[in-house]
């Protein structure tokens, strides 16, 4: 006994029922074609993932019910195969649905499973619009008796027992789950404790592509009946990978290509490169532009961009004001050309003294401040806005998680745009990734491209006079540290400070945390690359006096 299974690992666009039916349709062809005979699709794989209040929609689930049946019609010939496909089902009574699986056999809709453990973490919402199912689904394919799980309910032991228990012979996990750093090794040791507390191999299909802030990475994987990793596919791009199992002194054995884990500045480096590309290219931008200040942000945005969508979809623009340092120019103008990208300068003094000048009545008595200095970053924002307009490509903000995390940045200026990259990324991760870029050119784009300079001398906002991102706020070792235990590990400052930081460190990032909360509001949406981005997974009130 031989059974050929192929995980479809594929990238598909959210709402467009049809793309995603001819790309499954295609991969059940090629797959049967070198002997497959189970297809497993992703998770919610017919509609894309996730769809969120699309759900609700009653045209939406018609919609989809019609593709199902369509990827039924033009699969039956495909005789003795069996596609697993992950789409959305309507109950018969009730508004919400189920988050379902259905396996199609010549033609035939044999059975459909219903998700039984619904997240509600992080950036999931399952239980805003699905209930959970309540049986296990095992169906037989050459012989093999596979159980059937949807993502969430391989990270608890009840519904693989259960499978296990009505007679399965080899789980099949169908998955859509978000990439975050860390997240594949982390899939894996869990799917290793289903294995051996069921004793049974187990297949695990997962989604890749970038769907607005998540991004899935693909890697799907297989496990033999002892934990053993038996087959990996790569990471951040489609792949069918083809696992043959086999019966071998009386137990199923199964047989893949693995693929090697990466660094974790390389999946940091793919993951964001992913977004960019699938968030332009599926919204249907011609490409992206963004403000490049001589500074390490905008350098490490723009190779990102580069190596997203080609250095000639990425243009970079260089808006000098008066207290731009000559340095700034000069690394601005070497990068872009190491790049090759459109380059251009707008210089906006002229537009920074006319607005300082509309405003003299208004301001008479008063010293120049932050109002002067953010006036600088509208401007800048207000003419990438403008090409933006004129030329269709999105405007990519330059702003890193420590920026966001405490308000060092301008609202309706630096923050004006549609794609905030690195706004998960803290400043000292984004000095590791420029160098871990100028090391490494993994997309054949350009070597060594971001001038040493640029990532080696002091971070400056340059909105007056010898400025310095350290004027402001803590060494960035410091307020990185404290961010992650306070945001994104949700430790009490009393237990921040007991670890050996300073009170006084402490209590000022903290606070400017939860005041620059009405900024964050307002701010573009961007990928999620950690265990907790400000987005889908951080709802904090704005209006808030808990302190702790």
């Amino acid at each position: 006994m031989t059974l050929s299974i192929c995980t479809a690992q594929l990238n598909f666009v959210v709402g467009d029922l049809p793309g995603n039916a001819q790309k499954i349709i295609a991969a059940a062809h090629e797959a049967y074609a070198v002997g497959a005979r189970l297809l497993l699709t992703p998770e919610l794989a017919l509609c894309g993932y996730a769809a969120e209040d699309l759900y609700l929609r009653p045209a939406f689930l018609a919609a989809c019910e019609a593709a199902v049946q369509q990827v039924a019609r033009d699969t039956a010939g495909l005789q003795g195969m069996v596609i697993v496909l992950g789409h959305p089902q309507r109950r018969s009574q009730g508004g919400l649905c189920h988050n379902a699986a259905s396996v199609l056999r010549h033609g035939v809709v044999e059975q459909t499973y219903a998700k039984r453990e619904l997240p509600n973490y992080q950036v999931f919402d399952e239980r805003r619009y699905f209930v959970p199912g309540d049986a296990a689904c095992v169906f037989t394919v050459e012989g093999v008796r596979v159980g059937l799980l949807i993502c969430e309910d391989a990270w608890f032991a009840a519904p693989a027992r259960r499978a296990a228990a009505a007679g399965a012979d080899l789980l099949a996990v169908i998955n859509a789950s978000p990439f975050h750093l860390g997240k594949g090794g982390d899939r894996e040791a869990v799917m290793r404790e289903r294995v051996q507390e069921t004793g049974l191999p187990l297949v695990y299909a997962h989604l890749v592509g970038g769907q607005d802030e998540v991004v899935f990475e693909g890697r799907s994987f297989a496990l033999q009946s002892d934990g053993a990793l038996a087959g990996r596919a790569p990471g951040f791009e489609e792949k069918l990978l083809f696992c043959k199992v086999q019966q071998a002194q009386g137990a199923l054995k199964i047989e893949a290509d693995i693929a090697p884990m990466a660094t974790p500045e390389a999946d940091l480096w793919d993951a964001l490169v992913l977004a960019v590309r699938d968030y332009v290219g599926k919204n249907g931008f011609p490409g992206a532009l963004l403000g490049l200040s001589g500074g390490i942000d905008s350098a490490l945005v723009m190779a990102i961009a580069v190596d997203a969508l080609g250095a000639d979809k990425v243009r970079a623009v260089m808006m000098p004001s008066p207290y731009t340092a000559d340095i700034s120019w000069i690394d601005a103008r070497e990068m872009a050309s190491r790049m090759g990208v459109q380059y251009e300068e707008i210089v906006i003094a002229p537009a920074f003294e006319a607005f300082k000048a509309a405003l003299a009545p208004a301001f008479a008595g008063r010293p120049e401040d932050t109002a002067e200095e953010n006036l600088q970053a509208r401007i800048r924002g207000t003419l990438l806005m403008a090409l933006s307009n004129k030329f269709g490509a999105v405007v990519l903000t330059t702003g890193n998680k420590s920026e966001m995390a405490t308000g060092y940045c301008t609202l309706y200026g630096d923050m004006a745009g549609g794609f905030a990259v690195i706004k998960d990324v803290v400043k000292t991760r984004v000095f590791a990734l420029a160098r871990w870029r100028n090391a490494h050119d993994p997309y054949g784009t350009c070597a060594n491209p971001i001038p040493e300079r640029i990532i080696t001398r002091p971070p400056s906002a340059e909105l007056r006079p010898d400025q310095k991102d350290q004027d402001s706020l803590p060494p960035y070792e410091v307020l990185d540290a404290i961010l992650v235990r306070y945001m994104e590990n949700d430790e009490p400052l009393e237990a921040i400070v007991a670890a050996g930081y300073d009170r006084a460190d402490v209590d000022r990032v903290t606070r400017l945390i939860r005041l620059n909360e009405y900024k964050r509001r307002q701010a573009p949406i961007g990928p999620r690359v950690t265990r907790r981005g400000f987005g889908k997974d951080w709802r904090y009130p704005i209006t808030n006096r808990f302190r702790a």
